[in-house]
C-alpha cells in the first residue's frame, strides 16, 4: 500500500480506498498511520474519512481503545492528521478537489454511498488508483472493477476506467 500510494501521489493523483464502514475503515487508518510513522507515506500527506457510519464508529473505537487488540497509545493516534468528512456537501467538494490525497469511503464494494462521487471523479484519469482492501462479492460494481471491466455505470451514466485498479 505504501509503494502504491507513493508512485500515485509522485504523479499528482490520488488513492481511493473503498472501505466498509466498521472494522476495515478503522485497519486502514491504523495501516496509514504505521505507514506515516515509518516514513513510507509522507506524514503531510492529506487523508479524510468520508463515511458518517465509519467516523461513527472510529469514535468507538476511540472511546473504547483499551478493549482491541492493538495499544491503546497506537489506537489514541488512529485519527491524528485525518479530515473527517461529515456532509454530503463537504463529500462531493472533496471529490472535485485536484491535489493528491488517500480517501476511505464507503462503500466497501463500490455498491452506493459516498464513494460513488470520488470513483466518477478519479476513474476517467489515469494518475488516480483505487484499492479495494476488502472482498468483493461477484456481480458488484468493485467485483467488475477489479476484474478488469472498462467502464462502469454510476448515476446512470457509463464511466471510463482508466484509473489504476488493485
Amino acid at each position: 500500500l505504501g509503494a502504491v500510494i507513493r508512485d500515485t501521489i509522485s504523479h499528482g493523483g490520488s488513492v481511493l480506498l473503498p472501505a466498509f464502514a466498521v472494522g476495515r475503515a478503522q485497519a486502514l487508518m491504523l495501516v496509514l498511520q504505521r505507514l506515516k510513522t515509518a516514513g513510507t507515506i509522507p506524514r503531510d500527506l492529506p487523508i479524510f474519512l468520508d463515511s458518517p457510519m465509519a467516523i461513527q464508529a472510529t469514535e468507538l473505537y476511540l472511546r473504547h481503545r483499551r478493549l482491541l487488540r492493538v495499544s491503546p497509545r497506537e489506537v489514541s493516534t488512529l485519527t491524528d492528521g485525518v479530515r473527517m468528512v461529515v456532509t454530503t456537501d463537504q463529500s462531493v467538494r472533496l471529490a472535485s478537489l485536484r491535489y493528491p490525497r488517500v480517501v476511505i469511503s464507503a462503500s466497501g464494494m463500490a455498491t452506493g454511498g459516498r464513494v460513488l462521487h470520488h470513483l466518477k471523479q478519479m476513474l476517467p484519469h489515469t494518475r488516480h488508483h483505487v484499492v479495494f482492501a476488502g472482498f468483493q462479492v461477484g456481480g458488484s460494481r468493485g467485483a467488475r472493477l477489479v476484474a478488469g471491466e472498462t467502464e462502469v455505470k454510476i448515476h446512470g451514466e457509463y464511466v471510463p476506467v482508466r484509473a489504476q485498479i488493485s
